[in-house]
C-alpha cells in the first residue's frame, strides 16, 4: 500500500513466485543494489561478453539471504535449479543461467536479484487483510514483461498502480473492511 513505512518495502512491486502452504516468496523488482553486473560476474569469476547484459543493474530482491542470487526470467531452458513460476515466466537460483547469459546463450530477458522477500505460512493473507499490500493478477504477459524486464525501476510503481486502475492521489492512509 503507499502507507507503507517499512524502508525495506515502501512503494516496492514484488513479484510473488511461489505462493502455497508452507508460505510465500518473492522478488522486489523496482530497487536497483549498488553493485554492478561487473562487480557480480568478477566475483563469481565469470566474464560477460554480452554489452545487453553489462547494462543491466543488479536488483535488490529483499531483505532475506542478500547474499544468494535469484534470476527471474523468460523460459529458455532448464538450468540446475529452475522453477516455472507460469508459463512466461521462469526462476532460477544457480550460477548456470548467469554462465549462459554471460555468453549471450541465455533467456531472452532476466531480471538479477540479490535477496528475496519471504512470509511464513498465512503472514502474507494476514498482511493482505490489514491492508499492508495491494495485489495484481494478471495473465497479460506484455504487461508482466513490462513490470519485470522491461520498464525502469522508478517507474514499476505507478505502472502497476496504472494496470490495478488505481489512482495514489486516492489513497487514505486509513482503511477499513465491509
Amino acid at each position: 500500500m503507499p502507507a507503507m513505512t517499512d524502508p525495506y518495502f515502501s512503494k516496492t512491486v514484488i513479484y510473488i513466485c511461489t505462493h502455497n502452504q508452507d508460505g510465500a516468496m518473492g522478488l522486489v523488482i523496482n530497487r536497483a543494489t549498488d553493485i554492478t553486473i561487473v562487480d557480480l560476474f568478477e566475483q563469481i569469476k565469470l566474464n560477460p561478453d554480452s554489452p545487453a547484459l553489462l547494462e543491466k543493474i543488479v536488483h535488490y530482491g529483499g531483505p532475506v539471504q542478500t547474499e544468494r542470487g535469484f534470476i527471474l526470467h523468460t523460459p529458455h531452458e532448464d538450468y540446475n535449479s529452475t522453477i516455472l513460476v507460469n508459463n512466461t515466466i521462469a526462476l532460477t537460483t544457480s550460477k548456470d543461467i548467469l554462465e549462459a547469459a554471460s555468453k549471450s546463450t541465455g533467456p531472452e530477458k532476466i531480471l538479477i536479484a540479490l535477496g528475496y522477500a519471504g512470509w511464513t505460512t498465512g503472514q502474507l493473507e494476514d498482511e493482505v487483510l490489514q491492508n499492508a499490500w495491494l495485489n495484481m493478477d494478471t495473465n497479460n504477459i506484455h504487461d508482466i514483461h513490462t513490470l519485470i524486464f522491461d520498464a525502469q525501476n522508478d517507474s514499476k510503481f505507478d505502472i502497476a498502480m496504472q494496470l490495478m486502475g488505481l489512482n495514489l492521489a486516492n489513497f487514505t492512509h486509513n482503511a477499513g473492511h465491509a
